[in-house]
């Protein structure tokens, strides 16, 4: 079974677009939505376990220029 995830992340002022359009590209992730709030974005991706989340958190998303923290959610049920 997959592994789903939120990830909640604060951008730096004016990268909001920049960031949503990266992560649109990146495979595994299934939605991504500007928010308002503390955060800036929120992703939900689907990965095989935690590892390739891990991967694709620490390894892809927060690379993106303009990601200042990302926080992630996995699903519990």
């Amino acid at each position: 079974m997959a592994t789903r995830a939120f990830i909640l992340i604060e951008t730096q002022v004016g990268k909001v677009r920049d960031v949503v359009s990266e992560l649109r590209s990146y495979a595994g992730i299934e939605t991504v939505d500007a928010i308002t709030g503390p955060y800036d974005v929120i992703a939900l991706i689907k990965a095989e376990d935690m590892g390739a989340v891990a991967d694709l958190v620490t390894g892809k998303v927060q690379g993106i220029r303009g990601v200042m923290r990302t926080i992630t959610c996995v699903t519990a049920g």
